[in-house]
């Protein structure tokens, strides 16, 4: 199997399948006072402060939870209830037309709510510029919420830029920066940003696990409530072996984050060159984006029958972005930047990893070639 599909999910490190056993054996609960549950706090406190570290920041601002879907409607929900109990009534939210739908989803939520909500028009590479965003700032502008790294064609945001124009406003600012850590250098403090959302299946870690960061004196509330766990911001018992292991899987993946940016970055370009000469091929994703992500568009051929045949030659890739597989909807982000909904169906997404090789590359690039012969048989 050649597995193509690493912004989807990239699979756990040896080092975090090592960490995450070591951990699960612990009997404890990470909250309980006595022996057992305080050597859980050391190894839940550990993943924590390797997560800062890697990150920039003070483990004190870290919230863990789920993921990133959870952080990003944690920002946006809690935000706006902020807003409504100070104000009384709803407010103004910026944010794009390609982000993740974890954003997308509470957006429309609080725009039938009555939030009045703008999303930016990006480019066709899929950037938004500062002096775009000054535009669209209002005095009851509640939150600003841009990716860096988008995930179905990889176009990195100036965040730092885009950042100070909220910051200018007095205006909080969010990033969904799941797509970054361990490819893309992340310095939390630099990029000015008052939240950002992170989830360590991206970069080795398991599944379920996600941080939020907050800067502090950040006024966010809980949107779930039980127990005091996480200063009270994420109630419920820790998951102790999945931080331990993501923050061990961080820290490994931020040694090695030059190393790989580099290899992804000749990978990606070899396997562009490779497919270019395919009949009827577009490349969707933007020079300097990150190069872990790779979108291809085969116009005339079907994307579902596409990704089959890929699979019948033991190729894993994905049609747009997983979190759209298995529908028939276009995808929002390839629609944002100009394509049809025709050639959004026509569209692939191929990822890669450290772990991946250039004859994997190779045999990605034929494979596809096949594919779309068959396809449009």
């Amino acid at each position: 199997m050649i597995y193509l599909d690493y912004a989807a999910t990239h699979p756990m490190t040896p080092g975090a399948l090592a960490a995450y056993a070591e951990a699960a054996a612990l009997p404890g609960n990470p909250a309980s006072v006595h022996a057992a549950g305080q050597a859980a706090r050391e190894k839940l406190e550990e993943g924590r402060a390797r997560l800062a570290a890697a990150f920039g920041v003070d483990p004190r601002t870290l919230t863990l939870n789920s993921g990133g879907t959870e952080g990003d409607n944690h920002v946006l929900l809690g935000t706006a209830q902020a807003w409504e109990e100070a104000h009384g009534q709803p407010g103004h939210l910026v944010t794009t037309l390609t982000e993740h739908s974890a954003v997308l989803a509470p957006a429309r939520l609080l725009e039938g709510r009555g939030w009045a909500v703008t999303f930016l028009t990006p480019d066709p590479q899929g950037r938004y510029t500062p002096s775009q965003l000054a535009e669209h700032l209002r005095d009851d502008t509640a939150l600003v919420s841009i990716h860096h790294a988008n995930n179905e064609i990889g176009t990195v945001q100036n965040t730092p830029a885009l950042a100070a124009v909220a910051a200018a406003r007095g205006v909080p600012y969010h990033t969904d920066a799941v797509q970054a850590p361990g490819v893309l250098a992340v310095d939390l403090p630099g990029w000015g940003v008052t939240y950002a959302t992170f989830s360590a299946h991206k970069w080795g870690g398991p599944r379920g696990v996600g941080v939020l960061y907050a800067r502090r004196g950040a006024d966010l509330p809980p949107v779930t409530y039980g127990g005091g766990q996480e200063g009270g911001l994420r109630p419920g018992t820790q998951n102790t072996a999945g931080v331990y292991a993501a923050g061990v899987a961080l820290t490994h993946a931020e040694a090695a984050r030059e190393a790989t940016h580099a290899h992804l970055s000749a990978l990606r370009e070899r396997f562009t060159q490779a497919v270019s000469p395919i009949p009827g091929l577009r490349v969707n994703h933007a020079p300097g984006g990150s190069p872990k992500v790779a979108s291809v568009t085969l116009s005339g051929a079907d994307g579902e029958a596409l990704l089959m045949n890929l699979d019948m030659l033991g190729i894993c890739a994905s049609l747009g972005s997983a979190c759209a597989a298995g529908t028939m909807q276009p995808s929002h982000v390839l629609s944002a930047i100009g394509l049809s909904d025709a050639d959004s169906r026509s569209t692939l997404r191929f990822s890669f990893g450290a772990a991946t090789t250039e004859a994997e590359v190779d045999a990605a690039a034929e494979g596809l070639r096949q594919a779309a012969q068959w396809s449009r048989a």
